[in-house]
């Protein structure tokens, strides 16, 4: 995730990460140079590239915006849902930090079963992290690991709870914290294993490319040599907003604009730990080049 204050007026045309220019430039060299190819074989020999109304351009246009903003609201509400479900995450394990203080007998010293629970809590957002960035060519798991670890904290309440060192109630507040857990991590693998269509995708794809090479074409008459100018403007809009939506798609990747879901367990595991009453805690991830992993 893009983490850095908001750039001056004068520097915000040079940002270059989070712009998706990195990733958009061969498709903008690709329409300035067929725009150029297109204005001079207009110059010279207009009977073969005659101009052409950009009327229907502009119907189209309006028509593919729309269409585009569909999609990235679409792909926003899968990001938005995946930030809430990390949130729920969080909550969660510090619920169980805070209800496991009651297996301490000494204020101060963290019995061996809270250290217990609240390890295993430690270790399941790390087992979330590496099952939601595994690589599509790893094999896939027969079990989820985050799943497992979350069993093994059930039984050791249930193991507490016939013990008398937990009351009912308070097995009951632990249990219905692990169930926050679980729901959470069926959001996250069902964001994660459940893309958009890929016909929507498909045809956003195909419609974008046609307009912005076939732009060149409309405008050719209109606008003469300033034509490349204009149809990579436009171009920057269609792939620019194609691109972001392809990255808010997957939240759980890897991309400048993906969630720090690394950062979200790091943080998880600091206030647990320090909940046992540690003080050597790993630090804190910082940005690299503004990017927060």
């Amino acid at each position: 995730m893009i983490v850095r204050s908001r750039p001056s007026l004068l520097t915000l045309f040079f940002v270059l990460k989070g712009s998706i220019i990195q990733r958009t430039w061969p498709q903008l060299a690709t329409v300035g140079m067929l725009s150029l190819i297109v204005v001079a074989a207009h110059r010279q020999a207009p009977q073969i590239i005659p101009g052409i109304n950009p009327a229907p351009f502009t119907l189209i246009g309006i028509a593919l915006s729309i269409f585009l903003s569909f999609r990235n609201n679409a792909c926003y509400e899968r990001w938005w849902e995946a930030r809430k479900l990390w949130g729920q995450i969080i909550q969660a394990a510090r619920d169980i930090a805070r209800q496991t203080v009651v297996l301490d007998e000494e204020p101060g010293q963290t019995s061996p079963e809270r250290r217990r629970i609240l390890t295993a809590i430690i270790a399941f957002s790390q087992a979330v992290v590496g099952q939601l960035r595994q690589r599509a060519d790893q094999p896939a798991l027969p079990a989820s690991p985050a799943d497992r670890v979350l069993q093994e904290v059930a039984a050791d309440i249930g193991t507490l709870l016939r013990q008398g060192r937990l009351a009912p109630v308070e097995a009951l507040a632990l249990n219905d914290s692990l169930n926050r857990l679980m729901q959470a991590l069926v959001g996250c693998e069902r964001l994660a294993n459940t893309p958009l269509p890929f016909a929507y995708t498909l045809l956003l794809h195909r419609t974008a490319y046609l307009f912005c090479f076939l732009m060149p074409f409309g405008f050719a008459d209109m606008l003469g040599w300033s034509t490349p100018l204009a149809a990579m403007l436009v171009a920057y809009t269609f792939f620019g907003l194609d691109t972001l939506g392809e990255e808010l798609e997957e939240p759980f990747g890897l991309m400048p604009n993906n969630l720090p879901i690394s950062t979200y367990a790091t943080v998880i595991e600091n206030q647990l730990r320090s909940a046992m009453g540690e003080t050597d805690l790993p630090p804190m991830p910082l940005p690299r080049d503004y990017v927060l992993t």
